[in-house]
């Protein structure tokens, strides 16, 4: 295998193994608070966009709405979110936070960024900034990538699916 494709295959690699590493450690770290990662993500999206529609939460969040529906059910029952009907369409339900959620999120705060301080350990400013800009360069090209595929896959008269760029 030469240099070039070796390389490749390592950084998709490290990629991958770092991002699983942070969910399972971020996980770890919630626990006592009673909380996932996956709720608490879905608990920092609503409190930047309270009432949202639970359709435009999944499709915002790029999850299936059924996913979606447990991670609110389970919300709800733990106090942290309420579904409301929408007030013009009652078929429609919106996501709210509640005031025990929003106590939360200041509790998490403070974890997350000690969290985030000791992994980044060791890292210089210059690097974090570098890996940052590199890793946006590669989200954006691969939304790009997405989009073309979309494109030639799309059936005339039917939407193509929309990319999340979380």
């Amino acid at each position: 295998m030469n240099d070039t494709r070796s390389w490749d295959l390592r950084l998709g690699y490290l990629i991958h193994d770092v991002s699983r590493l942070r969910r399972v450690s971020f996980d770890r770290e919630l626990s006592p608070m009673g909380i996932t990662r996956s709720q608490w993500w879905v608990l920092a999206f609503i409190s930047r966009n309270d009432g949202l529609p639970q359709t435009q939460l999944a499709h915002e969040l790029d999850v299936g709405k059924v996913a979606l529906g447990s991670l609110i059910d389970r919300l709800q029952t733990s106090g942290f979110v309420e579904r409301r009907p929408d007030a013009k369409d009652r078929r429609v339900k919106r996501v709210f936070l509640t005031d025990k959620a929003r106590l939360l999120i200041k509790k998490i705060g403070p974890v997350t960024d000690s969290f985030n301080s000791r992994i980044l350990e060791g890292v210089s400013r210059e690097d974090l900034e570098l890996t940052s800009r590199t890793l946006y360069a590669m989200k954006q090209n691969l939304i790009a990538l997405a989009a073309e595929q979309d494109e030639e896959e799309e059936i005339p008269g039917t939407p193509a699916p929309r990319i999340s760029v979380l």
